[in-house]
């Protein structure tokens, strides 16, 4: 599903990694792991063409990485950085339109569902800028989880989470991986980790 290959990123005399290759196959999960400051999050934005190599290659399903692809923004779903939000939407509001944009069927009962797995149903009529920074993760994680994918990037996904929404992702996680989906993240959390990843990949080797 995902391959890279011989990946490089420099910023001026800085390398922020060097040489770094792996798949991750369909019903996969592949966790990077590592110091901050390691390059981690600059390689998630270099796989969903956010950012670009200056050596290597990303391909996705066989064809090189390319942002602008209209099949590969409707296969991939990342969650990186702080989630984009829309502002002048309520919680149920947003997850629904993220839905109907992305064709699913029934979306208004389907955003309902997905606010209810990451908690949020209380908060359904609430506007973002009233929701805590942890409620916010998880309605940036139902974003990307409520649209179909075949792939998953998330950087700390786990992130502003407490124990039972570090709970939750584990078991979304797992499920989508079930599904066939890959999944690529990067963590900081031991135990989200070993509780999902097929393989990690240390970040503090890439230099």
């Amino acid at each position: 599903m995902l391959q890279v290959r011989g990946a490089s990123r420099c910023f001026g005399e800085l390398t922020v990694f060097s040489d770094v290759t792996f798949d991750v196959g369909p019903g996969q999960t592949c966790a990077i792991v590592g110091a901050n400051g390691s390059g981690k999050s600059t390689l998630l934005r270099c796989v969903v063409g956010a950012d670009h190599l200056d050596v290597g290659t990303v391909s996705f399903d066989g064809d090189l990485v390319d942002e602008a692809s209209p099949s590969f923004r409707s296969a991939v779903a990342s969650v990186l950085d702080e989630p984009g939000l829309f502002p002048h939407l309520s919680v149920s509001e947003h997850i629904q339109l993220i839905a109907t944009a992305h064709g699913v069927v029934d979306a208004p009962q389907v955003a309902d569902a997905m606010l209810d797995g990451v908690g949020l149903s209380r908060a359904a009529d609430q506007l973002p800028v009233t929701l805590s920074s942890g409620q916010r993760r998880r309605l940036g994680l139902a974003s990307a989880f409520v649209r179909p994918r075949s792939m998953v990037v998330l950087d700390e996904p786990e992130q502003h989470l407490d124990a039972e929404g570090r709970g939750w992702l584990a078991r979304t996680l797992n499920a989508e991986k079930a599904a066939g989906v890959s999944v690529l993240l990067v963590s900081h959390d031991p135990e989200l980790v070993d509780a999902v990843a097929d393989f990690t990949i240390d970040g503090d080797s890439w230099r």
